[in-house]
């Protein structure tokens, strides 16, 4: 399915329609079915907006046969979730019909983050978390009226802070993305929601030993082994070492660049010399797909929209084509573009945990600590191995990208616990 290419102006304009609202006053469905309705349709409605699909005959047919039919379901659900999506459809056909687009509250407010952020030049992945609170928070409004009133939005922050216990971050995030949506999307000069934050005590990270990390390593599945061994020699986010494109990595000067990091941000790494032939094999491994994608015709990797417009044949460049790729072509969200994309973080993410739970059955290793083991984890014990060996933890700062020393200064304090305090039990053992 194309996606919406219309104008947001025009968007503005199309009339309004809310199937939640229409389906609790719809004389052909009672109470107890419009109940069962709503959490097919809900249960659609997300699917469907995490793939941006767009409501129609299409998409449903797609959930149907991916998420409902993918798994044995109890006699009297097909039969019930059918009815709530044939019931949908003829509502949509009305809608579109008297000019409507049929969109819900939380896939709205999420367009329009996303297209007011664009404008505004926020960065891909602050778009995103911003569209996410805000499509929570239209889930917990309800009605566009709600949405609009400042007094709800505090209700909602209020209940994240006393209820859910989101941490402070969490809050602030959530906070922020209020503030922009008030202020830059619906155009108010003034936005004071009056929400208290409550600060959360920070929590130690995962610290992982050196024999931990290797065994974690060992059993890593080998396509991703490449991937994590630069990671973690580097230092780099997940964000950062999947998104990594063949300019990045300069072999020669054992230097890799990451660039609009977070805060978007630039900034240099050291490459492991141990890992330099790997890399080469990397390079090379990815010049294979670039070569079969050019033959193929596909299109060339995704570039910023800046970068896009002023060297638009650079995405067909080898240069720029991703370091660590997918095997495989597939849709872009963005346009709808059939292109080659960068490794998935969350695929990454996921081959970590399972190394880690093959790794936690070793004996002598803690599995209930390689159980919470993260692909972030080994930028922890890069810090604490690079403190340990005697670099300066400004140095360490610059190599990790921390916008603050006092986020370094966690790991130093870990290190210096580990090596420069004895136990008074200890003192005792040694004066007899």
């Amino acid at each position: 399915m194309k996606p919406d290419t219309t104008s947001c102006s025009e968007r503005q304009k199309r009339p309004r329609f809310d199937w939640r609202e229409d389906l609790l006053h719809s004389r052909d469905v009672n109470a107890r079915d419009g109940e069962a309705y709503g959490f097919a349709l809900s249960w659609y409605e997300e699917w469907r907006v995490k793939r941006n699909l767009l409501p129609g005959r299409e998409s449903a047919g797609q959930w149907w046969r991916e998420a409902v039919k993918s798994k044995q379901r109890q006699e009297w659900q097909l039969p019930q979730w059918a009815a709530a999506m044939r019931w949908f459809l003829a509502w949509l056909k009305v809608c579109q019909e008297q000019g409507g687009d049929g969109l819900g509250i939380p896939e709205r407010l999420k367009r329009a983050v996303h297209t007011t952020g664009a404008r505004r030049g926020l960065a891909v992945r602050t778009r995103e978390t911003y569209a996410g609170w805000l499509a929570r928070f239209g889930v917990y409004a309800g009605s566009e009226s709600r949405v609009m009133d400042e007094t709800v939005a505090r209700d909602w922050l209020t209940t994240l802070v006393e209820k859910e216990k989101c941490a402070y971050a969490t809050q602030k995030q959530a906070l922020n993305a209020l503030v922009f949506f008030y202020r830059d999307v619906c155009g108010r000069e003034e936005v004071d929601l009056q929400v208290k934050l409550r600060k959360t005590s920070r929590r130690q990270p995962v610290i992982l030993t050196r024999g931990e990390l290797m065994a974690l390593m060992d059993k890593l599945e080998p396509v991703y082994k490449t991937t994590a061994l630069l990671q973690y020699g580097a230092g780099l986010r997940v964000s950062e070492v999947v998104r990594l494109r063949i300019k990045d990595i300069d072999l020669e000067r054992g230097v890799v660049t990451v660039h609009s990091g977070k805060g978007d941000k630039d900034r240099e790494s050291i490459i492991p010399a141990c890992l330099k032939e790997d890399l080469s094999r990397q390079i090379e491994e990815s010049r294979q797909y670039w070569q079969e994608d050019r033959e193929a015709g596909v299109a060339g990797v995704f570039l910023p929209d800046a970068l896009a417009r002023k060297m638009p044949r650079a995405a067909e460049k080898f240069s720029w084509h991703w370091l660590f790729c997918m095997d495989h072509i597939s849709q872009d969200h963005r346009g709808g573009i059939i292109r080659r994309h960068h490794l998935n973080d969350k695929t990454y993410g996921e081959a970590v945990t399972r190394a880690a739970e093959r790794a936690g059955r070793v004996k002598g290793l803690r599995l209930t600590r390689l159980k919470r083991a993260k692909p972030r984890d080994r930028r922890f014990y890069v810090a604490t191995d690079l403190l340990r060996s005697g670099a300066d933890i400004r140095t360490v700062q610059e190599l990790l990208g921390h916008a603050d020393v006092k986020t370094t200064e966690i790991y130093a304090h870990a290190v210096e616990l580990g090596k420069g305090v004895m136990s008074p039990l200890d003192r005792m053992e040694l004066a007899y």
